[in-house]
């Protein structure tokens, strides 16, 4: 039943380094877990001959400085104007989360005939559950999804024009957002690299940012769909602000003291 409130992926061996001071070493566990998606902590200490308190302290530094999000026993990247995950790794990380998500997403759409389907893999899984016993109109950025449901459903696709970012498989520049403009919207499903209270909806790349909030000018309602990990970040560019969305659809790992506090910016929010 979802919760609505109204208004350790394993490090590869590393050389061990005992000449290793504090910046190189913290240095060596960003990349590590930008490049595998998390890293533990015993397993850290263990391969960079250092204690587990010393890298429990270099992880406090790393998140400080927005490079790093901490969780029990270790940490994973945030994405930032540098760092951004791709697909692949998307498809791979909380997936039983995000069809819980896509699931509670499909259930708001309500009498929507033309709905934007934002890039990246949660969207996608909402557009794979959509119904196909009415008409409807899907405008989405993305490749993978345009070519999942032209193949296998009714839904007419628009796919928006420009250039294809190959980390997400995505189009972008103005060419995109000059198509969205032209558009009146239903409903816009909206992902984010980064949401929290104070700067709102936030993606690493300009271009993508351009994209989202044209989506966001253009649909009478919105809805934003992303795991909990996503709440509390902060990346480089921002594109809407919380009040701009009637719901915040997440998993229950975000606490619901931190979900009744992003209710009363506006939307409701709903854990499933």
């Amino acid at each position: 039943m979802p919760h609505v409130f109204r208004g350790a992926t394993n490090v590869p061996h590393v050389a061990r380094r005992c000449e290793l001071n504090a910046e190189e070493r913290q240095h060596q566990i960003v990349a590590l877990a930008r490049r595998h998606g998390a890293v533990d902590v015993a397993k850290l200490a263990a391969e960079l001959n250092v204690s587990a308190e010393t890298i429990r302290r270099d992880l406090r530094l790393l998140e400080k400085r927005g490079l790093l999000r901490r969780t029990h026993g270790g940490a994973y990247p945030v994405e930032t104007a540098k760092f951004e995950t791709d697909l692949a790794m998307r498809t791979m990380r909380g997936v039983p989360e995000k069809r819980r998500i896509a699931a509670a997403v499909v259930g708001l759409i309500g009498d929507a005939e033309t709905i934007f389907m934002d890039e990246g893999f949660t969207p996608q899984l909402i557009a794979e559950a959509l119904p196909t016993d009415r008409p409807l109109t899907v405008v989405t950025a993305s490749l993978n999804t345009a070519a999942w449901l032209s193949m296998n459903t009714p839904v007419t696709v628009l796919l928006l024009g420009g250039r294809v970012r190959g980390r997400t498989l995505a189009t972008v520049d103005h060419w995109a957002s000059a198509m969205l403009a032209g558009f009146v919207i239903d409903l816009a499903i909206v992902g984010a690299n980064g949401i929290s209270r104070e700067a709102g909806l936030t993606t690493p790349d300009p271009a993508v940012a351009d994209v989202k909030s044209h989506a966001v000018r253009a649909a009478r309602r919105r809805i934003f769909a992303g795991v909990h990990t996503k709440f509390g970040v902060r990346t480089f560019c921002r594109f809407a602000e919380i009040s701009d969305f009637e719901s915040l659809v997440t998993d229950i790992g975000l606490p619901a003291s931190e979900a009744q506090r992003y209710s009363r910016l506006g939307p409701q929010v709903i854990r499933v």
